[in-house]
Protein backbone atom coordinates (compact mmCIF):
# COMPACT_ATOMS: atom_id res chain seq x y z
CA UNK A 1 0.00 0.00 0.00
CA UNK A 2 1.60 3.27 -1.10
CA UNK A 3 -0.65 5.62 0.89
CA UNK A 4 0.12 5.42 4.61
CA UNK A 5 2.92 2.91 3.98
CA UNK A 6 4.71 0.81 6.57
CA UNK A 7 7.99 1.27 4.69
CA UNK A 8 9.47 3.51 1.98
CA UNK A 9 8.85 2.68 -1.68
CA UNK A 10 11.63 2.83 -4.25
CA UNK A 11 10.72 5.22 -7.02
CA UNK A 12 12.51 6.26 -10.17
CA UNK A 13 12.50 9.81 -11.54
CA UNK A 14 13.82 10.33 -15.04
CA UNK A 15 15.23 13.41 -16.78
CA UNK A 16 14.88 12.73 -20.51
CA UNK A 17 17.01 14.96 -22.76
CA UNK A 18 16.33 15.77 -26.40
CA UNK A 19 18.91 18.42 -27.23
CA UNK A 20 17.98 21.44 -25.09
CA UNK A 21 14.51 20.03 -24.34
CA UNK A 22 13.40 18.12 -21.24
CA UNK A 23 10.40 15.77 -21.15
CA UNK A 24 7.83 16.77 -18.52
CA UNK A 25 4.60 15.13 -17.46
CA UNK A 26 1.60 16.47 -15.60
CA UNK A 27 0.91 14.02 -12.79
CA UNK A 28 -2.43 12.26 -13.07
CA UNK A 29 -2.30 10.68 -9.60
CA UNK A 30 -1.27 11.54 -6.06
CA UNK A 31 1.07 12.57 -4.72
CA UNK A 32 1.18 15.93 -6.52
CA UNK A 33 -1.70 15.25 -8.94
CA UNK A 34 -2.06 18.05 -11.48
CA UNK A 35 1.50 19.31 -11.06
CA UNK A 36 4.20 19.17 -13.71
CA UNK A 37 7.10 16.88 -12.93
CA UNK A 38 9.46 14.32 -14.39
CA UNK A 39 8.28 10.96 -15.66
CA UNK A 40 8.71 8.19 -13.12
CA UNK A 41 7.17 5.71 -10.77
CA UNK A 42 7.76 2.73 -8.55
CA UNK A 43 10.36 0.10 -9.29
CA UNK A 44 8.91 -3.41 -9.56
CA UNK A 45 10.28 -6.62 -8.10
CA UNK A 46 13.11 -8.10 -10.19
CA UNK A 47 13.56 -4.92 -12.23
CA UNK A 48 16.87 -3.06 -12.40
CA UNK A 49 16.91 0.72 -11.94
CA UNK A 50 17.72 1.22 -15.64
CA UNK A 51 14.90 -1.13 -16.68
CA UNK A 52 12.49 0.76 -14.42
CA UNK A 53 13.57 4.10 -15.88
CA UNK A 54 13.10 2.86 -19.45
CA UNK A 55 9.68 1.30 -18.63
CA UNK A 56 8.30 4.27 -16.70
CA UNK A 57 9.14 6.78 -19.46
CA UNK A 58 7.66 4.47 -22.09
CA UNK A 59 4.49 3.78 -20.07
CA UNK A 60 3.83 7.45 -19.30
CA UNK A 61 4.94 9.13 -22.54
CA UNK A 62 5.41 6.56 -25.34
CA UNK A 63 9.08 7.62 -25.59
CA UNK A 64 12.01 5.18 -25.85
CA UNK A 65 15.20 6.21 -24.04
CA UNK A 66 18.90 5.33 -24.09
CA UNK A 67 22.11 6.05 -22.12
CA UNK A 68 20.66 5.92 -18.59
CA UNK A 69 22.86 7.37 -15.84
CA UNK A 70 22.43 7.98 -12.11
CA UNK A 71 22.01 11.62 -11.05
CA UNK A 72 21.13 11.49 -7.34
CA UNK A 73 19.02 9.80 -4.67
CA UNK A 74 16.30 11.91 -3.04
CA UNK A 75 13.86 11.41 -0.17
CA UNK A 76 10.24 12.32 -0.91
CA UNK A 77 8.30 12.25 2.36
CA UNK A 78 4.75 13.56 2.74
CA UNK A 79 2.73 13.89 5.97
CA UNK A 80 -0.92 14.61 6.59
CA UNK A 81 -2.32 17.20 9.02
CA UNK A 82 -2.05 14.76 11.94
CA UNK A 83 1.66 14.21 11.18
CA UNK A 84 1.20 10.66 9.82
CA UNK A 85 3.27 9.64 6.81
CA UNK A 86 0.99 9.61 3.77
CA UNK A 87 3.76 8.81 1.27
CA UNK A 88 7.43 7.94 1.60
CA UNK A 89 9.54 7.35 -1.49
CA UNK A 90 13.26 6.90 -1.90
CA UNK A 91 13.67 8.34 -5.39
CA UNK A 92 16.52 7.26 -7.62
CA UNK A 93 16.94 10.10 -10.09
CA UNK A 94 18.16 9.05 -13.53
CA UNK A 95 19.26 10.92 -16.63
CA UNK A 96 18.85 9.59 -20.16
CA UNK A 97 18.47 10.60 -23.78
CA UNK A 98 15.57 10.44 -26.20
CA UNK A 99 15.84 7.58 -28.68
CA UNK A 100 12.50 7.55 -30.51
CA UNK A 101 8.72 7.79 -30.17
CA UNK A 102 6.07 10.51 -30.33
CA UNK A 103 5.07 11.98 -26.97
CA UNK A 104 1.66 10.71 -25.89
CA UNK A 105 0.47 11.19 -22.29
CA UNK A 106 -0.70 7.84 -20.97
CA UNK A 107 -0.82 5.69 -17.81
CA UNK A 108 -0.17 7.97 -14.78
CA UNK A 109 0.45 11.09 -16.91
CA UNK A 110 -2.42 13.52 -17.56
CA UNK A 111 -0.25 15.43 -20.06
CA UNK A 112 3.29 15.23 -21.43
CA UNK A 113 5.44 17.55 -23.51
CA UNK A 114 8.96 18.58 -24.44
CA UNK A 115 9.95 21.82 -22.71
CA UNK A 116 12.95 23.94 -23.63
CA UNK A 117 15.42 24.25 -20.77
CA UNK A 118 14.87 28.04 -20.73
CA UNK A 119 11.09 27.61 -20.20
CA UNK A 120 11.18 25.21 -17.22
CA UNK A 121 10.42 27.97 -14.71
CA UNK A 122 7.01 28.45 -16.36
CA UNK A 123 5.77 25.00 -15.26
CA UNK A 124 5.64 25.39 -11.47
CA UNK A 125 8.20 22.65 -10.91
CA UNK A 126 9.30 21.97 -7.36
CA UNK A 127 12.72 23.33 -6.38
CA UNK A 128 14.06 19.80 -5.95
CA UNK A 129 12.90 18.84 -9.45
CA UNK A 130 14.62 21.91 -10.91
CA UNK A 131 17.80 21.01 -9.01
CA UNK A 132 17.76 17.46 -10.43
CA UNK A 133 17.14 18.72 -13.97
CA UNK A 134 19.98 21.23 -13.60
CA UNK A 135 22.37 18.53 -12.34
CA UNK A 136 21.41 16.27 -15.23
CA UNK A 137 21.62 19.02 -17.85
CA UNK A 138 25.05 20.21 -16.66
CA UNK A 139 26.32 16.63 -16.56
CA UNK A 140 25.11 15.93 -20.11
CA UNK A 141 26.57 19.19 -21.44
CA UNK A 142 29.93 18.48 -19.73
CA UNK A 143 30.11 14.99 -21.24
CA UNK A 144 29.43 16.42 -24.71
CA UNK A 145 32.27 18.95 -24.40
CA UNK A 146 34.63 16.22 -23.16
CA UNK A 147 34.17 14.21 -26.37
Amino acid sequence: MRKYPDRPWVGIGIVVHKGDYILLIKRGKEPNRGLWSLPGGAQTLGETVKQAAFREVLEETNVHTINHQLIDVVDSIHKDKSDKFTYHYTLIEMSCEYDNGNVIAQDDAADAQWVHISDLNNFGLQDETLRIIDMSYRSRKASLTDE
